[in-house]
């Protein structure tokens, strides 16, 4: 493989590491990690591993660790570092950076002291599993890591169950039993839904059914590996063209035909080409 090492210029560069098959990386992302000048990981050894299957060398570089429990000691050594004028590297475990990541704080310090943040885009658990999982795209809302206590996992389901898109979590393979039944609780015991685990791995695997059913087989199940949870959108309701018309007509009245169906789209989960259209044919009329 021929790699491009060149220098960099200062700031900081996050790229995305594949989340299971070593070869969903990007060419660019191993330029950056045979360029920079101080390489830092979310965990030191999954990336040492990464980069000696490519074959790149880390010579006299540093590499750092960044992580939940020592972001706070280790951002102040890395500000120093790009104020110094260094390229820098930032490497999630697993994944894109920013995404229920600790990266998060240290791009957004970072930014706001002036420093150049690129990103170097790649592999990325969520937008995986919608692409495999047969549940509709067009919207989605990705919550993240759902609480462990079950109080307060019902509230943050209960927060989320009329967004009119599809939902996405990550979850435990030890509680996804119990975070399924609670959704299936709270969401309905209806809705479509997927466990997708152990994405581009070996033993990948979805699992498709109702809620309530997927509750039932994760259940009698031990899974292992990385778990990502879709959730279809509720059942929208049945509203008829001429509600819409009225709703749309009082809308036209102080915003313009994009920002009318954009609003009533977000409102009603209906798709915004009815409404877009429907808005045309009132505005000309």
């Amino acid at each position: 493989m021929n790699l491009q090492q060149t220098k960099l210029a200062p700031g900081l560069y996050l790229i995305a590491t594949p989340i299971g098959t070593a070869r969903d990386i990007t060419l660019r992302a191993l330029d950056i990690l045979a360029s920079a000048d101080v390489l830092v990981a979310e965990d030191t050894r999954s990336l040492r591993k990464l980069m000696e299957i490519h074959g790149i060398g880390l010579g006299d570089r540093p590499m750092l660790s960044y992580h939940d429990h020592n972001g706070a000691q280790m951002r102040p050594r890395l500000l120093a570092l790009l104020g110094e004028g260094k390229s820098m590297v930032y490497a999630s475990e697993a994944g894109t950076p920013m995404v229920a990541d600790p990266g998060f704080d240290l791009a957004r310090v970072a930014r706001a002291e002036g420093h150049d943040v690129t990103s170097a885009p790649g592999a990325s658990a969520v937008i995986t599993a919608l692409t495999l999982a047969g549940l509709p795209t067009d919207r989605f809302f990705f919550a993240g890591f759902l609480p462990n206590a079950k109080g307060q996992r019902k509230t943050a389901l209960a927060a989320v169950k009329d967004v009119p898109g599809t939902l996405a979590f990550y979850e435990s393979p030890k509680r996804v039993a119990a975070m399924l039944a609670d959704a299936a609780e709270v969401l309905g015991p209806e809705r479509d839904a997927a466990v997708c685990r152990e994405l581009t791995k070996k033993f990948e695997e979805i699992i498709r059914a109702p809620l309530s059913e997927l509750a039932e087989i994760c259940k009698e199940r031990s899974l292992k590996g990385e778990i990502v949870v879709l959730v279809d959108r509720g059942h929208l309701p049945n509203i008829e063209d001429s509600e819409l018309e009225l709703k749309l007509s009082d809308l036209l009245t102080r915003l313009s035909v994009r920002d009318a169906s954009d609003q009533l789209a977000a409102e009603t989960g209906i798709a915004r080409r009815r409404i877009y259209q429907l808005a045309l044919k009132l505005d000309h009329a």
